[in-house]
């Protein structure tokens, strides 16, 4: 038996010698693959990191609130305000065309009004306690300001989630700003000396990213493309095991497999050996290029920290999941033109609704659903949870019990097919 397995083996090794093209779609595409998306993803984050947006700033107040605004805005690192003369509809025009993404308008009169109201407000509270109001017109005689509204314009292709942002943004600057009026003026009421406005916050924050250990790494374009391109090389696999195996039955092949006594599972079993050495060596050169050549294109390093063996692991598994499909596909398929763009548009689908392009939770409610039974969503979870969250073998013993119970599914079927097809 375990001669006749090795023959198999030595079978799909020659097959492979003979496809150079599919050699070349085996080992070079994925690593072409992995450094372009890479290349793409990391300068795309450094220029969004590095660059200011541009924006319009009207200013109707000319006062000492819109110079804060301004300089608030100055002094940030999201925003640079372009120095030209619009008013509300040029502004308003040029967002809507496209030329800016974003304008602010600020009201006219809104530094005195926002301090008329202030003051009011704290005349009121000061004189209930029965204080004495340091003012020089009586409380009947101030007039109430109007509210104010400060405009945002937004580019209508804008994403809601950057909109937000920017609202939140705008809105915790004034409601600072408000507060050192507020501050300043119970200052002046109360004719105290004390520094009521205290520019440090009582409540802060601090970015904590979770974890089980002391040594813990933070995700960041490296970290997802090796793993996720990774599992895409694996799983491109199905493409020239598809097609090996119809080859076989077109030239005749499997007639003579079948007519000697080697059982067919002992074909399959040569072929899952074969093609699961081949993705170990994807994922190892894969991880080559992370560690080794990514820091000569100014990539962060992909720092692997004793946990090759447990991701070894995962992938061994990934390749059972890839080789079901492969097996199966090649099993039903009678054409070559019925494998081959049925095998890679099938990858390119579960590669799409598992999270190899876009992340699940960014994905509608109900593909978050449908992506749970994607098995390429299982081994970039096991992957994941390597990587990230620190993980060893143990802990991702049910991706890798999903993607084995996978493999036998897809390979059962296909021996079930090809025995009731030989004994019609």
């Amino acid at each position: 038996m375990l001669y006749k397995l090795w023959r198999a083996i030595w079978k799909e090794i020659l097959l492979l010698k003979r496809d150079i093209g599919g050699i070349v779609i085996i080992f070079v595409m994925p690593l072409v693959l992995i450094i372009t998306i890479t290349l793409i993803q990391d300068s795309s984050f450094k220029s969004l990191e590095g660059s200011k947006m541009p924006m319009i700033l009207v200013d109707n107040d000319k006062g000492e609130i819109s110079q804060t605004i301004i300089n608030e805005l100055k002094a940030g690192k999201t925003f640079e305000i372009v120095s030209k003369n619009y008013d509300e509809n040029t502004a308003k025009k040029a967002v809507y065309n496209g030329e800016y993404q974003l304008a602010i308008v600020i009201p006219k009169d809104l530094s005195n009004d926002l301090n008329a109201h202030i003051n009011q407000k704290v005349e009121e509270i000061v004189s209930q306690f029965g204080a004495e109001v340091q003012q020089n017109t009586s409380l009947q005689q101030i007039k109430i300001p109007e509210n104010k509204e400060i405009h945002l314009y937004f580019d209508p292709a804008t994403n809601p989630g950057f909109k937000s942002g920017i609202i939140n943004t705008v809105d915790k600057m004034i409601f600072k700003i408000e507060n050192k009026k507020i501050y300043k003026a119970f200052q002046e009421q109360l004719g105290t000396g004390e520094d009521l406005d205290n520019s440090k916050n009582f409540i802060t924050y601090k970015e904590v990213t979770p974890k089980a250990e002391d040594n813990f790494i933070l995700p960041n374009s490296v970290q997802h493309n090796v793993p996720a391109w990774a599992l895409f090389a694996i799983f491109f696999i199905v493409v020239p095991l598809s097609i090996n195996l119809v080859k076989e039955k077109n030239q005749g092949t499997i007639i003579r497999l079948n007519s000697s006594p080697t059982p067919y599972f002992i074909h399959v079993l040569g072929k899952t050996f074969t093609y699961l050495v081949i993705c170990i060596i994807q994922f190892l050169l894969m991880v080559a290029v992370g560690i080794y050549l990514f820091p000569y294109f100014d990539l962060p390093v992909f720092e692997v920290g004793g946990k090759l063996a447990a991701m070894l692991f995962v992938t061994f598994f990934a390749g059972l999941g890839a080789i079901g499909i492969g097996v199966l596909l090649g099993t039903l398929a009678e054409t070559q033109e019925q494998s081959a763009p049925f095998g890679a548009t099938s990858v390119v689908i579960l590669a799409a609704i598992g999270g190899i392009w876009v992340p699940v939770f960014m994905m509608p409610e109900f593909m978050q659903l449908v992506s749970k039974f994607s098995p390429m969503n299982w081994g970039l979870n096991a992957y994941y949870d390597i990587i990230l969250r620190n993980s060893g073998i143990q802990g991702v013993l049910k991706y890798c019990g999903m993607l084995f119970l996978f493999y036998l599914v897809m390979v059962s079927i296909a021996l079930i097919y090809e025995k009731r097809k030989n004994a019609s």
